[in-house]
């Protein structure tokens, strides 16, 4: 029988975590809560709150509601949402990530700092992924003049004749940043300032090295997250870039037998969107195979 052992840094990050914790607590006391996007990057999680009354709606929803209650997920929102909110009476439940807050107002205050005028002389640039919802809220915080580059091919709309500020979206990866921050080096003008600023969220960053220990440790690594997660992306490539024999997978339903057949060893990691009792039932899965031949 092989060991099967789920990684114990794995899971929610504290920022999930009390986003989740806020929606049970309001829910527990009973009446309608709405929340602004799915509160955490995976189905399964999204679901199990729906079955406790938790009610997704989308921007152009919340523009409709009044004197309800809408909680905000961790990835925060841009000023906007929350003018809307004033003018219909919404009371706000705010989960937004004190990591993220802390870069909003970051952001935010640069961009004050600059634009006294109406015409910002410094460009901000935010290594982060497009439409993504932390992207749009820091955005938001530059009346949404800030640029947001992918990768490295998105610096072309970056004009290197001028100065420039590069934040970075929380869950992106270190190493990706620091390569953004030497190409932006590379093609800047002479003497033109170019200022950055590592915010990329530690709890997060840290996870690569453990997560790509834990995979060269196993014969066969299953990694669960959900279709929609960035952090699920980035993590599960780090894994599979050292143990070729890592799959990912949203739920236990996706699990194939031929994947740990000969294996000694299985580790189940995931994402900061997966939630333990989801990598716990990938585990039960596996049990099964093992007690059904």
């Amino acid at each position: 029988m092989a060991v099967i052992e789920i990684d114990r840094e794995s899971g929610f990050c504290f920022g999930v975590v009390t986003a989740i914790r806020k929606a049970e607590e309001e829910l527990a006391r009973g009446g309608v809560l709405y929340c602004l996007g799915d509160i955490v990057h995976n189905s399964d999680e999204v679901e199990r709150l729906r079955a406790k009354g938790l009610i997704t709606i989308t921007h152009d929803e919340l523009e409709s509601l009044s004197n309800v209650k809408v909680l905000l997920r961790a990835h925060g929102e841009p000023p906007t949402t929350y003018a809307i909110a004033r003018r219909n009476n919404i009371e706000i439940i705010d989960a937004t990530c004190p990591v993220v807050l802390k870069l909003q107002q970051r952001i935010k205050a640069n961009f004050d700092a600059v634009v006294p005028d109406g015409s910002p002389d410094v460009q901000i640039v935010i290594y982060g992924k497009l439409g993504h919802a932390e992207v749009n809220g820091l955005v938001g915080q530059t009346e949404g003049r800030a640029i947001v580059v992918e990768d490295i091919d998105g610096l072309d709309k970056v004009d290197f004749s001028r100065p420039v500020a590069l934040y970075s979206q929380t869950t992106k990866s270190l190493e990706g940043f620091n390569a953004m921050i030497e190409e932006i080096k590379h093609r800047m003008a002479s003497g033109v300032g170019f200022t950055y600023f590592d915010t990329i969220c530690r709890q997060v960053a840290n996870r690569v090295e453990h997560l790509r220990a834990f995979a060269r440790g196993k014969d066969v690594v299953l990694f669960v997250a959900g279709t929609k997660s960035s952090n699920g992306k980035v993590l599960f490539n780090q894994c599979r870039a050292v143990n070729p024999r890592t799959y990912l997978v949203a739920n236990e339903t996706e699990l194939r037998r031929e994947w740990v057949d000969g294996a000694s060893t299985i580790g189940i990691c995931g994402a900061t969107s997966t939630p333990r009792w989801l990598m716990e039932r990938v585990r039960d899965s596996l049990l099964s195979f093992e007690s059904n031949g």
